[in-house]
């Protein structure tokens, strides 16, 4: 299918190109063609550097890619994942355990209906022209060393079509688990809603702590067809010693909705890097986000609101908490481009210090190239408020109970936004637990 070629000079060997050809095995010649041109990209990229301004604050050796290596692509039994794999009504669910996908299961009724959700590598064969339309569309490999790394050895890839006007009133699960230290994981997720569609998609990222480091390197692509409305929600509990990295590509066509929220609780380090395009009139996208930082945690979110046509809106709004020696950065960027006149666009992050060994960094940013738009960002960075704090605890209630109360009124304003019920009151039970 494709020849065996030398890894390329200074490229650690937990990496090279036998092992591309190898994960490429039995696919169709397009595919493995396009593992191999990735992996051309991330031999012949820099690998970046704090020198970078949107690097600056997260030196990418705390990834610890280069002391891991590749996982198994193959699955492990679903029953390591535990009960969590089980939670809450579904429509469907897709559980990785391991390297790879153990179960993917879809309701009878939506399957007949054309709805389509099965293993990534299985759908390149059997949908070709899907796949090859929409697989690295908005993530190509030459979006950053790291997406052509996943585009070089994704497994456990996931897609998902909504065909047009087909509503799905259940949210579609993916439950992502890993038990093995020492292991770069590559997670793949293609969501394409056709016109006029309805889907909410929530995807866990969950693991036991590690002594060792994890690598967990994901790129998921959203795509939300005209008058489509597509819910996105990716909550992050990984263990300690899990660095996470995932790259988020969203496009909403003319009329769509396309709304995100990124949760990061786990992991020693996350970094989330999510563009979301505006490319049709009177499209939105709602870019929700919460963090809970303890220990000496790294939370770095990298955000872009793209609007290249006119009349589209978009509201972000992240909140954080840090206690410890935490760190959550924040780099976000609304981009009006020439003739997106009645661009509608917010940006803001607020961030609570509950320690004073804690640090948040808010670096919210405009670029506008119309002269008939409303655009605003806002960020905020503050301790406890001690007043409140007294104010509460004067009701016999004890200082961490109190501040626990702090948090979960600072956060209500994203969780309430939210609407999908079931899943509030999911993160609601993560943020309590992960408080303590």
């Amino acid at each position: 299918m494709v020849e065996t070629a030398t890894a390329a000079p200074g490229v650690t060997a937990a990496y090279d190109r036998e092992a591309v050809i190898a994960r490429a095995a039995g696919e169709p010649d397009w595919l493995a063609q396009q593992r191999l041109a990735a992996w051309d990209v991330w031999a012949a990229t820099p690998l970046p550097t704090t020198r970078q301004e949107e690097w600056r604050y997260t030196d990418p050796r705390q990834l610890k890619w280069d002391a891991v290596r590749l996982a198994d692509p193959a699955p492990g039994p679903a029953a390591a994942v535990g009960g969590v794999a089980r939670e809450g009504s579904a429509a469907g669910r897709v559980i990785q355990a391991g390297g790879g996908l153990a179960a993917v299961e879809l309701d009878a009724e939506l399957a007949e209906r054309g709805v389509r959700l099965l293993d990534l590598r299985a759908a390149a064969i059997r949908y070709p022209e899907l796949v090859r339309e929409h697989l690295g569309a908005l993530a190509a490999p030459e979006t950053g060393k790291f997406v052509a790394l996943n585009s070089a050895f994704w497994s456990a890839g996931v897609l998902l079509h909504v065909p047009r006007g087909v509503r799905i009133e259940r949210p579609i699960r993916i439950v992502r688990w890993v038990g093995e230290a020492g292991r770069a994981y590559f997670p793949r997720t293609l969501v394409v809603a056709g016109e006029g569609s309805h889907v909410a998609v929530v995807e866990r990222y969950i693991s036991p702590d590690f002594e060792k480091p994890v690598f967990s390197c994901g790129v998921v692509e959203l795509v939300a067809g005209a008058a489509a409305d597509v819910h996105y929600v990716a909550m992050q509990q990984w263990g300690r010693g899990v660095r996470h990295l995932s790259t988020q590509r969203t496009v909403a066509g003319r009329d769509a909705n396309l709304d995100t929220l990124v949760v990061n609780l786990g992991g020693s380090v996350a970094r989330i890097d999510l563009a979301a395009a505006l490319r049709g009139p009177g499209s939105r996208s709602d870019m929700l986000g919460l963090y809970f930082g303890g220990g000496d945690q790294h939370f770095d979110h990298v955000t872009r609101q793209d609007h290249e046509v006119p009349y589209a809106s978009s509201d972000l709004l992240y909140k954080g908490a840090l206690d410890g020696r935490s760190h959550a950065v924040f780099r976000g960027i609304i981009k009006v481009w020439p003739g997106a006149q009645r661009t509608d666009a917010y940006q803001t992050n607020r961030n609570l210090l509950l320690s004073r060994e804690s640090e948040a960094t808010s670096l919210p940013n405009l670029e506008i190239e119309a002269d008939d738009v409303r655009c605003s960002h806002a960020a905020t960075v503050g301790h406890l408020d001690d007043e409140e704090l007294f104010y509460i605890r004067s009701r016999g209630i004890p200082r961490r109970e109190a501040e626990r109360l702090v948090v979960f009124g600072f956060f209500g304003e994203v969780i309430d936004r939210l609407p999908l019920p079931e899943v509030v009151e999911e993160l609601r039970r993560a943020i309590e637990t992960r408080i303590g």
